[in-house]
C-alpha cells in the first residue's frame, strides 16, 4: 500500500490483512475467525471507549458502589483454590493515585493474560470486601504487554483507543490498535466520494479525517466530528442503495393502471349501489364499520399509486386494530374492478387460514361478471394455497388461478412455487412485513411479473401491525412509500393492562377470566414454551393447560393450541375457539399476530418479561377487538431491569407507536434492523435514536443523487457502493 494517489475504499478492500508487516498466519486466521480478512473490515471495527491519558486516572477517587472502567498497571498477581476447588485469581492493580484489588474467579487464564507489569483497562462495579475495594470478574482489556517489545511509548499521555477484544480468538485490544495504526499509515490519504459542496453545508470532516480521528485522535475533541462523519457515510450509502434500487425497478416497469375512483371511498355502510357500481364501492357500503380519516386518507394515497403506470410499492403500518385489513381488501378489490387478480401472502398457515375465513366473511354476497358462466355473473372466489393443501385441491386452485375463475388466493410462501401462474396478477398484499427483508421484496415483485400470464408488475402493498419508530421505517423500509393509519375505528374501547406483581393479583386475573366466560365471552392464556424445560424456567403451555383444568379454571373449557401440532389439530382447536366450545385457549405466540376473535375479551400473558415489548403488544392485541370492555393482565417477576421496564411500558400505554420508541431504546437498532439485508452495508457506529438528523440528512442527498443522473456522473460513489453489495445487486444497479 505506497500508491501516492488518493486511495479508494474498494482497494482497501482488496488488501488482505496478511499483507500488513505485524499480522503473520496465527494472527490472520484469528482475525478471519471475526469476519476480518481485509484493511477495510479492519477499519471499520471501531473503539467501543476511549482511555484519555492525557488526563491522569486516579484510582483514589474510586468509591464503593461505583461501575467504572479504570486503568492501572499489575503490580501483583497469585493464583489459588478456594475451599469450595473453585480457581481463583488476586490481582493489585496501580497507577500513580492509588491502588485497586482485582479478583477474578473460575477463570485460572487470568495468570497468563496479567502478568507483572501489564498495563490494562479494567471495568466493573467497585465492591467492599473487609474493607478493602475490590473488583470481582471485571472486564480486561489489555493496553501494552509485560514484555518490553510490545510496549510502545507513542501511546503513554495520549488518548488510547479501545476495541472489542476477544479472548476466544487470542486478540487484545492493544494488538488491533497496532494493526489499524499501520493500515492507516501506510493506506495515505484517502478518496472522498461525497461533493465538498455537501461536506461544507453539513459541516463533515473529510473522510482520511474522520478514519484517523476514530482511529487515533489526537485529542478526546477528535472523536465526536469523526463519528459524525462516518455515521453520515454509513446512512448515504444505505440510502443511495435503496433509492438506486427504486430508480432501476421504475426504469424496468411494465405497470398497471388500476380503476379506483375517489368517489367510491366516500361511501357509509348502507349506501345504496346497483349492480353497475364497483366492488369497491359495494364493499364499503356493505361493510359494519366506516372508514376513519385515516383509512380515507391512505387509501386516497394507495390510489394515486393504483392509477399510474409505475408498480406500487407502498408500506402499510398500522397499530394492533387500526383497519389495515381493510384498506387492504379495497386494494385488491381495485385491481379486481380492472379485471385482475389479488393475492394475499402471511408468514404462517394459522395466520393464511385465518385471513381467508376473515375476508370470505367481509366479502360475502359480492358478485363479479363472467361470461364464462351460466348467467353472466358469479360470485367473488377466494381460494387458500399453502403447503399442506391437498393434492386434488391444490391442483384445482392452480387452475382456477391460470384461467382466471380464482380472484384472490391467500396463502404462505407456496405462492412463490414456480408451478403458480396467474393470468392476470394485479396486485399483491404481504401481511406483516417485518418478517420478510428488502431481498424478499424484491424477489415476490419479480416473480409477480413472471407469473402472471400477462407479463406485467403487480402492485404491491406490505402491511406491519408492529409499529417501528420513523428512522428505522427509513432504513427497513427505505425503498418504499410508507402510508401510517394512526387511528383507531369509533367504539373501540382501550384494553386494561395489569401487572399482577403478587398472589392476590395473580388469583384476582384467574377470577376475572372466570367473570367474562360466565358472561360468554373468551380468554388466552400465553406461555413461552410448549414443553418444560430443565435449562429454562418457563411455563409450559402443555402442563399449564392441565394444571389450570384442574386448578384456577376448574369446570371450564381449556384448549391447546401451539406451533408443534398438525394443521388439522390446529383448525379444529381454532374452530371451537371461536363457535364457542372452548372458553379458555392456552397458547404459545402462534397467536401472536392475525387471529381475530371477537368474542375474547381477556388475555394472561404468563412469564411475560420474557417477551419482547412489540411482542407483548401484539399478543394483547388479541382482545380488544369488540366494543366491550377488555383486560390484559401480565404475570411473572422480571430478572432485569429491561423486562420490569417493559412489562411497566405496556402497562402504561396502549399505543403501538409510543412503545416501538421505547422497544427502539431497550433494544436496539441491532435487533430490529435484523430483517434488512446483512453484511457490509450494517449499520456499525450509527444510532436511529442519537443520530436521526444525519439520517434525514443522508436521505436527502442520496434522493437528489440518484434524481439528478442515478449517479453516472459520480464514478466514485458507484466504485465505493459495489463494495458493499454482491455481485448479482450490482449488476442489477449499475447496468447502465
Amino acid at each position: 500500500m505506497s500508491e501516492s494517489a488518493p486511495r479508494r475504499l474498494r482497494q482497501l478492500g482488496d488488501v488482505t490483512v496478511g499483507q500488513l508487516r505485524h499480522v503473520g498466519e496465527k494472527r490472520e486466521a484469528a482475525l478471519a475467525s471475526l469476519g476480518i480478512e481485509t484493511v477495510f473490515d479492519l477499519l471499520t471495527v471501531y473503539p467501543r471507549r476511549y482511555i484519555d491519558r492525557t488526563k491522569r486516572v486516579d484510582l483514589s477517587d474510586l468509591t464503593i458502589g461505583d461501575e467504572a472502567a479504570v486503568f492501572g498497571e499489575v503490580r501483583t498477581i497469585r493464583g489459588r483454590r478456594t475451599k469450595q476447588g473453585r480457581a481463583m485469581v488476586e490481582v493489585t492493580v496501580s497507577d500513580e493515585g492509588g491502588s485497586l484489588h482485582v479478583v477474578f474467579f473460575n477463570q485460572a487464564w487470568r495468570e497468563r493474560q496479567l502478568p507483572v507489569g501489564v498495563q490494562a483497562l479494567f471495568f466493573g462495579k467497585v465492591t467492599d470486601f473487609r474493607g478493602q475495594r475490590q473488583m470481582a470478574n471485571p472486564v480486561v482489556d489489555v493496553i501494552i504487554g509485560s514484555a518490553g517489545e510490545d510496549r510502545d511509548a507513542s501511546r503513554v499521555g495520549r488518548v488510547v483507543p479501545i476495541y472489542p477484544a476477544s479472548g476466544k480468538a487470542g486478540l487484545t485490544s492493544w494488538e488491533m490498535g497496532g494493526f489499524i495504526e499501520e493500515s492507516l499509515r501506510r493506506a495515505g490519504p484517502l478518496l472522498d466520494p461525497v461533493p465538498e459542496s455537501v461536506r461544507r453545508s453539513l459541516a463533515l470532516v473529510d473522510r482520511t479525517t474522520s478514519l484517523w480521528g476514530i482511529h487515533l485522535p489526537a485529542e478526546i475533541n477528535d472523536v465526536a466530528p469523526a463519528r459524525r462523519r462516518l455515521v453520515f457515510d454509513e446512512f448515504l450509502r444505505l440510502q443511495l442503495l435503496l433509492a438506486l434500487r427504486r430508480r432501476r425497478l421504475e426504469e424496468t416497469a411494465a405497470g398497471i393502471r388500476h380503476p379506483m375512483h375517489l368517489d367510491d371511498l366516500d361511501v357509509s355502510p348502507g349506501a345504496l349501489f346497483d349492480t353497475s357500481s364497483s366492488l369497491v364501492r359495494r364493499f364499503l357500503a356493505g361493510h359494519r364499520f366506516t372508514l376513519t380519516s385515516a383509512q380515507r386518507r391512505v387509501l386516497g394515497e394507495i390510489a394515486g399509486d393504483m392509477a399510474s403506470p409505475l408498480p406500487m410499492h407502498r408500506l402499510l403500518q398500522g397499530d394492533v386494530g387500526s383497519g389495515k385489513t381493510m384498506v387492504a381488501l379495497t386494494a385488491l378489490l381495485a385491481a379486481i374492478d380492472g379485471g385482475r387478480q389479488g393475492a394475499l401472502m402471511a408468514p404462517t398457515e394459522v395466520l393464511a387460514e385465518q385471513h381467508l375465513a376473515s375476508i370470505r366473511r367481509d366479502l360475502e354476497g359480492l358478485t363479479i361478471l363472467d361470461p364464462a358462466v351460466l348467467g353472466g355473473e358469479r360470485p367473488l372466489s377466494i381460494e387458500l394455497l399453502t403447503g399442506r393443501l391437498r393434492a386434488k385441491d391444490r391442483q384445482s386452485v392452480l387452475e382456477g388461478l391460470r384461467a382466471g375463475s380464482v380472484d384472490i388466493v391467500v396463502g404462505t410462501h407456496a405462492l412463490l412455487t414456480d408451478d403458480v401462474r396467474f393470468r392476470a396478477l394485479g396486485a399483491i398484499v404481504i401481511d406483516e412485513q417485518h418478517r420478510f427483508g428488502v431481498e424478499q421484496r424484491a424477489t415476490l415483485r419479480e416473480k409477480g411479473r413472471a407469473h402472471s400470464v400477462e407479463a406485467a408488475d403487480p402492485d404491491l402493498l406490505v402491511m406491519t401491525a408492529t409499529p417501528i419508530p420513523r428512522t428505522a421505517a427509513m432504513v427497513v423500509f427505505g425503498d418504499l412509500d410508507r402510508s401510517v393509519l394512526d387511528e383507531l375505528p369509533s367504539g373501540r374501547v382501550p384494553i386494561s393492562t395489569e401487572w399482577a406483581r403478587d398472589a392476590d393479583a395473580v388469583a384476582a386475573s384467574w377470577a376475572r377470566v372466570r367473570e367474562e366466560v360466565a358472561a360468554g365471552r373468551r380468554a388466552y392464556v400465553i406461555c413461552p414454551l410448549v414443553e418444560g424445560s430443565d435449562r429454562v424456567e418457563a411455563t409450559s403451555a402443555v402442563k399449564e393447560r392441565d394444571r389450570l383444568a384442574l386448578e384456577e379454571l376448574r369446570g371450564l373449557c381449556v384448549g391447546l393450541l401451539h406451533g408443534q401440532m398438525k394443521g388439522p389439530d390446529k383448525d379444529e382447536v381454532m374452530a371451537q375457539f371461536r363457535a364457542g366450545e372452548i372458553d379458555v385457549l392456552v397458547a404459545t405466540v402462534v397467536i401472536e399476530v392475525g387471529v381475530d376473535v371477537p368474542e375474547a375479551s381477556v388475555i394472561v400473558i404468563e412469564d411475560a418479561w420474557r417477551f419482547g415489548l412489540a411482542q407483548l403488544h401484539q399478543l394483547r392485541g388479541r382482545v380488544g377487538r369488540s366494543g366491550e370492555r377488555s383486560y390484559c393482565f401480565l404475570l411473572g417477576d422480571p430478572p432485569s431491569d429491561d423486562g420490569t421496564r417493559r412489562l411497566e411500558a405496556l402497562v402504561a400505554s396502549n399505543d403501538g407507536f409510543a412503545l416501538a420508541e421505547i422497544d427502539l431504546d431497550l433494544r436496539g437498532e441491532g435487533t430490529l434492523l435484523g430483517t434488512r439485508q446483512r453484511g457490509r452495508s450494517d449499520l456499525r457506529l450509527a444510532s436511529l435514536r442519537d443520530d436521526e438528523d444525519l439520517l434525514l440528512a443522508a436521505r436527502d442527498v442520496a434522493v437528489s443523487m440518484v434524481r439528478e443522473n442515478a449517479l453516472r456522473g459520480e464514478p466514485e460513489m458507484v466504485d465505493e457502493l459495489r463494495l458493499f453489495v454482491d455481485d448479482e445487486e450490482a449488476d442489477f444497479l449499475f447496468k447502465s
